[in-house]
Formats: C-alpha cells, sequence, structure tokens
C-alpha cells in the first residue's frame, strides 16, 4: 500500500455510515444556520446553548473535512462547501421525517388495538377494574379479552393470538417469559349444612385427598395448584370448565371443592358458602403476566401491565 493510498484510507475511516455521515441532528442545525443567517439563532430554534451549537458545527467540519460555516460579527454564512453540504443535508432529514412518520403510523396501528388472553379468575375478578383504568389511559385502544385456562392462554401467546396473558399456576408455560403481579390463596369451601362445616378443627391434607371434590379442569391454573399441593391425589367428584360452574355445584350441594379467594368473597360474606380450614396443604399461588420469550410488551400491553401492579384490588 502507497502512502497516499494509505491517507486516502485514514481519511475514509471505518465502513460504517454512521462514522463518515453527520447525525440528525448535526444536520438540522446546519439547515437552521442556512435559514436564520445566525448560529446564535439556529442554536435557539434547535434548544442547544450557542457554544454547544459552535462546537457542533466544528465536530461536523472535521468530520467531512471542509469548512461549512464563516461566522463573523455580522453573523454566520454558508461557504460554497456548506451550501452543498446544506442540499445534501435537506434530503437527509427530509427522508428522516418520512422515515419517523412511517415508524409512527406503525406504532399508531400497533396501539389500536389490545388483544388479551386470560384464565378464568383473572380474566372475571381482575382485569374488568384494570381495563377500565386503561381505557381512561388510552381511550382509542380497542380491546380484545380471550378466557380460557391457563394452558390455552400459553397457545394464544405463542400462535401470536395475543399481545399479554394472565395465568394462575405454579409454573411459567414453556416459551413464556413473565413477572409475578400479585398472590392468591385458595380456599376450600362447602355449603352451610356439609358437615365440613361444623367442624371444630381444620382438615388434614389427607383427609382433603381422600374426598371427592367439585374441581376445574385440568390445565386450570387452580386445578396445577391443588395437584402440586396434594401430590397429583385430588379425587374428583366432577370436573367443570369454569369457576361460576363450580360455584353454582357447590351451592346446590353436590360437593366440596377448592377455589379462588377472589372468586367466592361474596358467596362468603353472605354466608351461601363456608371456608374450611386446612392444616399442611400449601394454597397460595402467584398471579403472573406472561409473553412470548424475549418479546416484552410494548405500547398498551405495557400500560397494562404497569396498572396491574399499581391496582392489585383484592389481590395480597
Amino acid at each position: 500500500m502507497t502512502e497516499a493510498s494509505g491517507a486516502a484510507e485514514e481519511r475514509r475511516g471505518p465502513g460504517s455510515l454512521a462514522y463518515r455521515v453527520p447525525d440528525l441532528g448535526a444536520l438540522e442545525l446546519l439547515l437552521a444556520v442556512a435559514r436564520l443567517g445566525s448560529l446564535g439563532a439556529a442554536a435557539r430554534e434547535t434548544g442547544i446553548t450557542q457554544p454547544a451549537a459552535s462546537s457542533r458545527i466544528r465536530s461536523m467540519e472535521r468530520q467531512l473535512g471542509v469548512a461549512l460555516v464563516d461566522r463573523s460579527p455580522r453573523g454566520s454564512r454558508l461557504t460554497d462547501a456548506g451550501a452543498l453540504v446544506t442540499d445534501w443535508a435537506r434530503r437527509v432529514v427530509e427522508a428522516a421525517e418520512a422515515f419517523d412518520a412511517g415508524a409512527q403510523a406503525l406504532r399508531d396501528r400497533r396501539d389500536s388495538r389490545l388483544r388479551v388472553a386470560a384464565s378464568m379468575t383473572i380474566a372475571e375478578y381482575l382485569l374488568p377494574g384494570w381495563l377500565i383504568a386503561l381505557r381512561a389511559r388510552r381511550p382509542d385502544t380497542a380491546v380484545s379479552l380471550l378466557a380460557g385456562n391457563s394452558a390455552a392462554v400459553a397457545e394464544r401467546l405463542l400462535a401470536d393470538e395475543a399481545d399479554v396473558g394472565f395465568v394462575e399456576g405454579v409454573s411459567v408455560p414453556s416459551g413464556l417469559d413473565s413477572a409475578v403481579i400479585a398472590h392468591d390463596r385458595l380456599v376450600v369451601v362447602t355449603p352451610p349444612a356439609h358437615p365440613w362445616a361444623r367442624r371444630r378443627r381444620p382438615l388434614s391434607a389427607q383427609e382433603l385427598a381422600s374426598t371427592p371434590l367439585i374441581l376445574r379442569e385440568k390445565g386450570s391454573g387452580t386445578r396445577q395448584v391443588l395437584d402440586a399441593a396434594l401430590g397429583g391425589l385430588a379425587r374428583p367428584l366432577i370436573e367443570l370448565s369454569s369457576t361460576t360452574a363450580v360455584k353454582a355445584s357447590v351451592v346446590s350441594g353436590a360437593g366440596p371443592a377448592v377455589l379462588s379467594e377472589l372468586a367466592v368473597g361474596e358467596e362468603l360474606s353472605l354466608r351461601r358458602l363456608v371456608s374450611i380450614p386446612v392444616d399442611g396443604v400449601a394454597l397460595q399461588r402467584a398471579l403472573r403476566a406472561v409473553w412470548p420469550t424475549g418479546h416484552r410488551p410494548v405500547g398498551p400491553a405495557r400500560d397494562l401491565l404497569s396498572l396491574t401492579r399499581s391496582r392489585p384490588d383484592r389481590v395480597a
């Protein structure tokens, strides 16, 4: 390599355009100088100090290797090279403005809808309050809610049929990231006339496991927690796919059940159901927001996630 070619290579610098082309802020400043004829006025218009503007112009001149602005007590005037660079800068800034408008259009389209998938307890007892708060923050966002058990929520997210999900199980489904937003407790419930309602001592884990129960279906968060607490020994009397159906069956006297404290608060306060103490069974569970691994919620989904933490409602 000759000395001349080596010098040319040094002037070119690294291959990245970001190294060789001034940033947008510098180009916008140069356009303001050309339009206003004053570096001070250009600095004020672009929201920086005059020393910072002078420094930015000098830095751009060093980067390009040409003088761009003649400064004098009467103002600032573009050099011939500066006028040519300004024409190029105008096209670059116009292209950047078109890019920004396109990106904003994509954000607007994304933010115009929110698809939420939630397990039944969260969908029925927590999401309504969160969605009302979201409506106040984002009145133009249309929200659709897909309710199902925790396994169905995971399937929706992994199939790109939902933007964010909420589940109640003991673990995070494969392929999803999560954040714990609250905790919930399961309770054993019976109608007031059930023999357990007159007990003087708590149920044991063995008694609970040996008694046929009205259960949610496999795949639901409630069922997962109960199976984990009893080592998979829970005995189904009836399996039902909704909490409302389970409650109605218990109230009718079909048998006892284990349900979220959130779901039976009203029935307990009205004495339509009775909560039965249990010893030796861990019935606490985490409520989680979930989303596909590596794709943290943005836009309305991110706002909803923040609301779940600021509005825990009745969840401990």
